[in-house]
């Protein structure tokens, strides 16, 4: 029986993206439960672990997007934000997680 071919990159970045997508959407009902510490940690966590992701895989132009992300986000000392801005960052931020995610391969050695 023939062995079934390896894709020749894998997306280590994906599933976290995915998941940092879906906290991100569903942010203004977490925030409204009293979740937002969990989104903060949640998203800062995410966006450095992609960042790594991209630093690994040499797509460079990723990690700064993704370090402004983990300070926007961060929860030892959050930034003042609220509002209609803050509230549009949350899906604008979780369409750059999901872009990422789609585009960060590691070619497989």
């Amino acid at each position: 029986m023939a062995q079934p071919s390896r894709a020749p990159a894998q997306r280590n970045a994906f599933v976290p993206s995915l998941l940092a997508a879906a906290i991100l959407f569903l942010a203004p009902l977490l925030f409204g439960a009293g979740w937002a510490l969990f989104v903060l940690f949640a998203t800062a966590i995410l966006a450095l672990i992609v960042a790594w992701f991209a630093v690994q895989a040499r797509h460079w132009w990723w990690v700064p997007v993704f370090v402004a992300i983990a300070v926007v986000w961060n929860p030892v000392y959050p930034l003042a934000l609220s509002g209609p801005v803050w509230t549009a960052a949350q899906p604008v931020a979780a369409v750059v997680f999901l872009i990422a995610g789609a585009l960060i391969r590691t070619r497989r050695s």
